[in-house]
């Protein structure tokens, strides 16, 4: 009996859409198995292709150049921003703040690739909880060194009712006083966004915006995200 090439491995409602975990063979790759997330239907993100989620934490680790750094991560997903901070040397802590309990489930239940990594590092924790909001609030306890953002698709195109403001001059301002003096805040796009680099460059003294271009061979074309970061 063949197996299955395509299984769904969690489908529950939230309060943002039914969010759907699922792990499927790849037609074109035989043998390549990758996962993926959907919520209310619509493609959220995938296992397949992760170099700029990767890169997020990667540049901003390099950007800043210190060691002993304390990371916090708004948005778990499938765990390879806040794996490409734990794995680097410079690092010492990860907080990771994830809005959807059952995205914290799923790491729980060995249900994501790198959970078992992830689960095993002493040096990292997961929070249920709001990053906007909590960027928001005025700072209470440490500072961090590096805020690293991945949650919405874009600046322009938000998954929730919360994020808007954080994407303002005045939203980063406040986000800016939960960093260290040499702090550094980073934040994913899949899409370039001038109105958002201009709110950047309002409210850091330096500002880099990083294009992560990946060649797509299942559609034999390039794509890029966008990574925004301010000192």
């Amino acid at each position: 009996m063949k197996k299955p090439t395509f299984e769904i491995l969690a489908y529950e409602p939230t309060d943002l859409g039914i969010l759907c975990l699922r792990r499927r063979e790849l037609l074109g790759e035989p043998g390549t198995w990758v996962t993926e997330v959907t919520l209310d239907h619509e493609f959220l993100m995938s296992s397949y292709l992760v170099a700029s989620e990767q890169a997020l934490a990667q540049v901003a680790i390099e950007m800043h150049g210190g060691k002993e750094l304390d990371v916090l991560v708004g948005g778990l997903g499938l765990g390879y921003t806040a794996h490409a901070a734990i794995t680097s040397q410079q690092v010492e802590e990860v907080e990771v703040v994830e809005y959807l309990p059952q995205v914290i489930d799923w790491l729980d239940q060995r249900l994501v690739p790198l959970a078992e990594e992830l689960c095993a590092e002493p040096r990292m924790t997961v929070t249920q909880g709001d990053i906007y909001a909590r960027l928001a609030s005025r700072p209470e306890g440490r500072l961090h060194d590096l805020i690293l953002i991945d949650v919405d698709h874009s600046p322009d195109d938000c998954l929730g009712k919360t994020s808007g403001r954080f994407y303002t001059t005045e939203g980063l301002q406040q986000a800016r006083e939960h960093l260290t003096p040499s702090g550094l805040l980073g934040v994913w796009s899949y899409a370039e966004s001038s109105p958002f680099a201009e709110a950047m460059r309002n409210a850091f003294e330096e500002v880099r915006v990083e294009p992560i271009t990946v060649r797509n061979p299942l559609i034999d074309q390039d794509q890029t995200d966008w990574l925004f970061f301010g000192r």
